[in-house]
């Protein structure tokens, strides 16, 4: 396959935002929709709330703190939940007991992508799975690098890493960079660094998008954008 119909996707996002879970199920099927398009994701990361402490918060006392009563909670969920089902997501909101501060995960996310696009795709899906559909935390790092061992990553290696502070500072100058582009929610599909598709938007709408861009690069249009 031609390099002119490669394409990369960086996607900015967080493990805990539902929104980010169903972006990455449907960025799958507009993967396969886009046709002969050879398309590479890389996940970056961003923090919804990176005041979380990092042994989390009570999850429905974050919640309340934030939405202001169960009511609305409910509210949100039920709208949620039926987009997740339409994607093949269990959401279990009701079992999610901790609020994670998510950075020891976006760090686990970057070492993942030095081991492979594959193996960071592994992890990112395995991470959305384990917080929204088994209820788990993951800030623990007894979770993070069960994580890492599923994704078939080198689980003693990860166990050294954690409790340092290795690439605490390159997750949050990566978060910051993402800030000063201008994406300030999540998901956001920045297409060969140039074209920003923001939202978990329908799959034939990220399909078409890639198939342009793809286009355009093969036209060898995108080098003068800038």
């Amino acid at each position: 396959m031609s390099e002119a119909n490669t394409i990369t996707i960086d996607v900015v996002s967080d493990v805990v935002c539902p929104w980010c879970f169903i972006g990455q199920k449907r960025l799958d099927k507009a993967v396969a929709a886009a046709g002969d398009v050879d398309v590479h994701i890389r996940w970056r990361p961003f923090q919804l709330d990176p005041t979380i402490p990092p042994q989390g918060k009570d999850r429905r006392e974050y919640m309340l703190a934030k939405f202001g009563s169960d009511e609305r909670i409910r509210e949100i969920h039920a709208r949620i939940e039926p987009l997740g089902e339409a994607e093949g997501i269990s959401f279990a909101f009701d079992d999610i007991k901790v609020a994670p501060n998510t950075l020891d995960a976006h760090r686990l996310i970057r070492w993942a992508g030095a081991a492979g696009e594959a193996v960071q795709n592994m992890l990112v899906r395995r991470l959305f799975q384990l917080n929204f559909e088994e209820g788990v935390d993951i800030g623990d790092h007894a979770v993070l690098i069960e994580a890492a061992r599923d994704a078939g990553m080198d689980a003693s290696v990860v166990a050294t890493l954690l409790p340092t502070d290795a690439d605490v500072e390159a997750v949050r100058t990566e978060i910051a960079t993402a800030s000063r582009m201008g994406i300030s929610g999540v998901p956001c599909f920045l297409l060969e660094g140039k074209y920003a598709v923001m939202g978990a938007q329908d799959a034939d709408t990220l399909a078409d998008a890639i198939r342009q861009v793809a286009a355009a690069k093969a036209r060898g249009e995108l080098d003068k954008v800038g």
